[in-house]
């Protein structure tokens, strides 16, 4: 078997290799030019060029199909959801009120936002009773951290 046509089979599997990460990976378009590229250089090498110009291709290739999915890849980036948003991080900046006391140390309570009970700490280890607002900081593993809600208990003092 002669060099280029190793090579030939070579880059054919490296392209293989690229589309099926390339399916694998989802939510990018990485891998596609590469594969691009790949099967390129393979054409070449069948064609009898010696392994530096098939490399040559394979750059070649790969970086124009880079430059061309740029528009798209900037077009999927702009129509993505604000990550923030997904899952628990959903709660995060929302109101919700305490109806399990939360205490200092190892002691944590409990706060209802939404329909959802959630296990809840104090950002700085501050108890806070049963009844109180707070405002929804972040979400660590099952816990939210959470810190008073001044705004929404002035407004329950001033009856409103």
């Amino acid at each position: 078997m002669e060099s280029s046509t190793l090579w030939a089979i070579l880059w054919l599997v490296a392209a293989a290799g690229f589309g099926f990460g390339e399916l694998l990976i989802t939510g990018t378009i990485f891998l596609l030019p590469l594969a691009a590229g790949a099967v390129a250089a393979s054409v070449a090498s069948f064609a009898g060029v010696s392994l530096l110009i098939s490399l040559l291709v394979f750059v070649i290739v790969s970086g124009a199909g880079f430059y061309l999915m740029k528009p798209l890849i900037n077009k999927l980036d702009i129509d993505l959801p604000n990550p923030k948003g997904f899952g628990a991080n959903r709660l995060v900046g929302h109101q919700a009120t305490v109806i399990r006391a939360i205490g200092t140390g190892e002691s944590t309570g409990q706060v209802k936002v939404g329909g959802e009970v959630w296990t809840a700490v104090t950002e700085d280890g501050n108890s806070l009773e049963a009844g109180a607002a707070v405002k929804i900081l972040e979400v660590v593993g099952n816990r939210v951290v959470v810190q008073p809600d001044y705004y929404t208990e002035s407004m329950k003092e001033l009856g409103q």
